[in-house]
Parts: structure tokens; C-alpha cells; sequence
């Protein structure tokens, strides 16, 4: 990828996730949408709504992306403790913001603001308000950290209205080849091509359908001479161990996947 690919990490919290009553839905959310910008997800982590975790976790991806997310434990009951701990993260205090309080306040009907309502009005001093049109309470952004909801349908309400604040890096280009061979009999071949050209990223996805197995082989590359030269090897591959193509797309964006 290029040099100027901009990266990301998200970090999901909460006891919920990690018992498995609940699913996550918004890390492919955010993974997609970062990838039609040009930005790499380059890592997830799950932890629990745990202080200590939350601070240090914050603290290390602050520092090893340009840009991190969290998602969850922003809301009004008692094991929602994320933007405290982030406040904490960043040595600074937590206030009540008086936008957040109006923005919420044109939401909820006169007399339905209560105290523990307000509590998602609290934010870590000097953070920028995110937009929340599902519910009201914002998220907010702090250095290069964005605290989002958990809930998938305020989380991407939020997550689309912070887009202005991120920086786009070269495009993200893919194509694929799906081919009926096993990964067996591709893994050689695949790491000789990979192992020649780092600048193109290859990855080997099986399948199982109507009883019959193959892979399905996805290449991502900012550079589209690279990306055409690794997927005519790969087919070249394919042919040489007899398989056959089953389908195959050749450089479209991430963004949209319209060919060019």
C-alpha cells in the first residue's frame, strides 16, 4: 500500500461483546467505509468496560494510528464509563458541554432530559461534538480519537456525520479471481507471487457451495499497474495447476466497485 495510506484502529467495548449476547455489527460498518476513503483498518481489539483497559488501550492505539474509533459503554447507566475513562486517557476533565445539552434538548420532549440523560452530555474538555440524528446525545472526537455509540443504528449515523474530520488516502483498489481449486494446491503458488510483490495485498478465501469447494483469491493495491500484473499471475497460476476461472474483476474501486 502507499506510503501516504492513512491508518486506523477500533476498538469495541463493552461486557456485552465479549459474553456474546451481543453481536457486533459495526466493525464491517466502519471497515468499509474507511476502506472506500482510502484509509487501512488495520486492527480491532475487544475489551471490556473495564477503566484501566479502556485508558491504556486508548492511549497505545492514539499512538500507533491515525485514526482510532471506539464504539460503546457511552450511555447513560452505570456501566457507562468510556468517555470517562478516554477523559482520563488524555489527562484532562470531564464537563458537562452546553451544546451537547441543547442539541439533546431539541430532541427529547420538555421534561424527558433527565439527570441520567445528561450524563451523555458529559465530554472530555476541548472535545469536538460529533452529529447523532438518531438520538441526540453526540459522540465526540478528541485528538485523533472518535467515541461512538454501540447501538449500530446511532453508531452509523455518527460515523457518517464525522467523515468531514478524516483525511482520505489514495483510492483502494481490488480484484479477485475465483477459481475451483482447493487452497492446497494455490499455497505455493500464491506465496512465490506474494512473496515478489508486498505493494499488492493477496488474500485466499474458501468456499463451500452446493457441495462443491474452491477459493476465492482478492488482491488490494493503491497501485493499478501492480494490482493488473499480480491478477494476471494469479490466473496464469490457476491455469498452469489445470483449475478453472470461475469468475473474475479486474481493478475497481473499494469505494464503489465500478470498474474502471
Amino acid at each position: 500500500m502507499s506510503s501516504n495510506q492513512k491508518s486506523a484502529g477500533v476498538i469495541v467495548i463493552g461486557n456485552e461483546i465479549l459474553s456474546g449476547r451481543t453481536q457486533d455489527l459495526n466493525i464491517s460498518y466502519i471497515g468499509k467505509k474507511l476502506e472506500g476513503l482510502g484509509i487501512i483498518l488495520s486492527e480491532v481489539t475487544i475489551i471490556p468496560d473495564i477503566e484501566n483497559d479502556i485508558i491504556n488501550k486508548v492511549k497505545v492505539y492514539s499512538e500507533k494510528y491515525d485514526y482510532v474509533f471506539t464504539t460503546g459503554g457511552i450511555g447513560p447507566t452505570h456501566d457507562d464509563i468510556t468517555t470517562a475513562s478516554i477523559a482520563k486517557a488524555f489527562n484532562v476533565n470531564l464537563i458537562r458541554n452546553k451544546d451537547a445539552v441543547n442539541r439533546m434538548g431539541k430532541h427529547y420532549q420538555s421534561g424527558k432530559l433527565s439527570e441520567a440523560r445528561l450524563k451523555m452530555a458529559d465530554v472530555p474538555a476541548g472535545a469536538i461534538l460529533i452529529n447523532n440524528l438518531v438520538s441526540g446525545a453526540p459522540a465526540f472526537k478528541i485528538n485523533n480519537v472518535f467515541v461512538l455509540a454501540g447501538v449500530p443504528e446511532i453508531m452509523r449515523s455518527m460515523f457518517d456525520s464525522l467523515i468531514e474530520h478524516l483525511v482520505s488516502g489514495p483510492p483502494i483498489l481490488t480484484a479477485s479471481v475465483c477459481t475451483n481449486l482447493t487452497e492446497s494446491k494455490l499455497a505455493s503458488g500464491l506465496s512465490e507471487i506474494q512473496g515478489k510483490c508486498q505493494d499488492v495485498s493477496i488474500g485466499s478465501y474458501p468456499f463451500f457451495k452446493q457441495g462443491n469447494l474452491g477459493v476465492n483469491i482478492v488482491l488490494r493495491s493503491t497501485d493499478k499497474d501492480l494490482l493488473l500484473s499480480q491478477h494476471k499471475l494469479i490466473e496464469e497460476l490457476v491455469n498452469s495447476l489445470k483449475g478453472q476461472i470461475l469468475e473474475t474483476h479486474i481493478a475497481s474501486k473499494s469505494k464503489n466497485d465500478k470498474n474502471f
